[in-house]
């Protein structure tokens, strides 16, 4: 039997939308596309009365496959946070792998991304099967919470120290299991009801520059 490989030192999660992107894309699609389900079933993914699962599938399902195509473009126009580039190039650099796990699509993650990607150890997000007459979504990474099962990727990517870094509901489960997190927005005060510990971040400049003196790497 072939021996596992040893757990890398240090691996970063990276969340993708509100994170790597500067605002909404995931959430864009579903207010422009399915803006009734979005309007009552968003709150109540964030306050913990629907899941993540059941939550995204009912408005991606709700959307016809017709306009496949312009959902997952709809967000071009957003952003990427300051610093994204530079951090998977640091990463690459230091042989530390950097994971994209997303609860949104997969297919505007990479597209949003770009060159990037090719940079990137892993993207891990929900995939669409356009051909019926409404979105059908797909998961291999799907559980009884969720359509892309933070804590099961991170399991498929062992390591020393794991990193996450997110913003919102979506990161909370795996914030909670990483030994070092990185949270903005809703996320500080869901990770401050639960005793999880947390670092501030503005940019990804600042988690850069923040790992590196940790780790003893040059920034």
């Amino acid at each position: 039997m072939t021996a596992a490989p040893p757990p890398a030192r240090f691996t970063l999660f990276l969340d993708f939308d509100g994170t790597i992107s500067a605002g909404e894309t995931f959430v864009k699609v579903l207010k422009t596309f399915t803006p009734d389900l979005a309007a009552e079933l968003i709150p109540r993914i964030h306050a913990f009365d629907v899941t993540l699962r059941e939550g995204v599938t009912r408005m991606l399902e709700s959307i016809p496959s017709s306009q496949w195509e312009a959902a997952y473009t709809c967000a071009d126009d957003v952003p990427l946070r300051e610093g994204i580039a530079e951090l998977v190039a640091w990463a690459k650099r230091n042989d530390i792998p950097l994971i994209v796990v997303s609860g949104g699509l997969e297919a505007m993650v990479r597209r949003k991304l770009g060159p990037l990607v090719h940079d990137i150890t892993a993207v891990y997000a929900i995939q669409i099967d356009a051909t019926g007459p409404f979105l059908k979504v797909v998961s291999p990474f799907a559980d009884e919470q969720e359509m892309v099962a933070k804590v099961d990727v991170m399991a498929e990517h062992p390591a020393d120290v794991r990193v996450a870094v997110g913003d919102s509901t979506t990161d909370v489960r795996m914030a909670q299991v990483a030994e070092l997190v990185f949270a903005r927005d809703r996320l500080c005060q869901q990770l401050d009801e639960r005793g999880v510990a947390w670092l501030p971040w503005d940019d990804f400049n600042d988690i850069r520059v923040a790992l590196a003196a940790r780790w003893g790497l040059d920034a």
